[in-house]
């Protein structure tokens, strides 16, 4: 061989192997499998959210069919894309979500104010977003007494069982009711009972069921159905004490992208409630929250959505988060708690983005701040 044709031979492998990587990067190639490995590490970080059955809770299920999020693992909705995560939905009951959360088995939760402080005395937890407030959502139920004459009304149910969840959200509000009305919890004959049996109880018209302290949807259902019902008193009198919330662990946060992930979640809820305050789109988003709130009317759940106050914007949060009345609401809750032997000792709770040693339950408003300012 000459060196002519040598020195031509070399010219072509090299116009060839530029032709090669050419067709391997051009407009049309596909890179993600040249680079396997590269493709792999772009994917966005998993993150699980558990929520159950509740007004603000189900916005999170209705904002994975709208596309704001998709709650599928691996498949991101447009606010995931935004924040660079991908959130994995997972629908559950109510206490088995707590227990998810308590087991450490999802980064973040649905929970409220008062459940998530047993938790937080064993894995520091961060509430990063409140949801709505119970302002009439949580009452009890009266047949056969009149409400008209409170204290006669009060007296009258001390004849009574009155059957509720014991240890719960509804204990709570019967006894800061009656504390409100001069009245003394131990004369009363709290007996306890899962709310779906309660209210089907007073439903069905059982004899004994004089007095039940549930929550919505059984509220709404059994004033529908037993026109006898009526409501002695709710949780109307006690806003700001049941906060219904997202939390994360501490865990979960310091994970990369654990803040972002915060921020798309919030991002999610204060997006739909900016689409349900537009009259043309209020009844459509009502009746799909209610398909996922035991099947509520778009009426009902403008009625549950009353008396369960949204915090709608990053406004109504922040105001909760860095007022002064949230600490004394959770110091109530907090002293009930003990004295209902639901746990042992009050968690050390703080307010404020700083982390300080030894709080176990933060209420941190650094994450709806960084939603709001994000343009």
């Amino acid at each position: 061989m000459s060196l002519t044709r040598f020195a031509l031979g070399l010219l072509i492998a090299a116009a060839l192997g530029l032709f090669l990587v050419a067709g391997a990067f051009g407009p049309g190639a596909n890179q993600a499998s040249a680079f396997p490995a590269a493709a792999e590490a772009v994917q966005p970080p998993t993150f699980t959210l558990s929520w159950s059955e509740y007004p603000s809770w189900s916005v999170f299920g209705v904002a994975s069919e709208l596309g704001l999020i998709d709650g599928r693992k691996g498949h991101q909705g447009e606010l995931e894309k935004k924040w660079g995560v991908d959130i994995e939905l997972s629908l559950l009951g109510y206490d088995p979500c707590i227990d998810l959360y308590t087991t450490g088995n999802c980064d973040a939760a649905c929970i409220t104010n008062m459940d998530v402080m047993k938790p937080s005395l064993t894995m520091d937890t961060v509430a990063i977003l409140p949801t709505s407030t119970s302002v009439g959502a949580d009452a009890l139920l009266v047949v056969d007494i009149d409400p008209a004459d409170k204290s006669k009304a009060l007296d009258q149910l001390a004849r009574h069982k009155i059957y509720g969840l014991e240890k719960s959200v509804s204990e709570y509000v019967f006894a800061r009711n009656l504390e409100l009305a001069g009245k003394n919890e131990k004369d009363y004959k709290f007996t306890g009972m899962a709310p779906e049996t309660a209210a089907a109880g007073m439903q069905s018209g059982k004899e004994d069921f004089k007095a039940i302290m549930v929550w919505n949807p059984f509220v709404l259902q059994t004033l529908k159905v037993n026109k006898k019902a009526k409501r002695l008193f709710d949780s109307s009198t006690i806003p700001e004490e049941i906060i219904d919330m997202v939390v994360m662990s501490q865990k979960s946060l310091d994970k990369d992208k654990g803040g972002d992930f915060a921020c798309c979640v919030i991002d999610a809820y204060y997006s739909f409630n900016r689409m349900l305050e537009d009259k043309s789109k209020r009844g459509e988003l009502l009746t799909r929250l209610g398909k996922k709130f035991s099947n509520l009317n778009e009426d009902e759940m403008e009625q549950a959505v009353k008396e369960t106050r949204f915090y709608k914007d990053a406004e109504a949060g922040l105001n909760l988060f860095t007022g002064k009345v949230l600490p004394e609401k959770n110091k109530l809750v907090s002293k009930f708690s003990v004295e209902h032997d639901i746990f042992k000792q009050e968690p050390k709770m703080g307010y404020g983005s700083e982390k300080v040693a030894g709080t176990q339950l933060r209420f941190d408003p650094s994450f709806m701040q960084k939603v709001r300012d994000r343009k």
